[in-house]
């Protein structure tokens, strides 16, 4: 497992980045977050983002999931914490 993993989650899970990604303005369902690490190089990662996009519904039916997908740039510090997220 790579040792920024559990960094890049953190972190993705408190961002403001994600929101460029839904497509109606809805809520963004952080449980159904999924990222993979397609590319790392020095204090850069590429990042393949991928979740469920929540709108309710006014009528009571639940409400509606829509997927959404993206890929972010991330900097990390020496420490491997994220500084910056950029979209791609």
């Amino acid at each position: 497992m790579n040792h920024l993993v559990p960094r890049v989650d953190a972190y993705l899970k408190s961002c403001q980045e994600l929101a460029c990604f839904c497509t109606r303005n809805g809520w963004i369902d952080m449980h159904s977050l999924r990222f993979l690490i397609l590319r790392e190089f020095g204090n850069e990662l590429i990042v393949e983002i991928e979740f469920d996009e929540w709108l309710p519904e006014t009528t009571g039916n639940g409400g509606v999931r829509i997927p959404c997908r993206g890929q972010l740039l991330l900097v990390t510090d020496r420490y491997g914490h994220v500084t910056r997220a950029e979209a791609l």
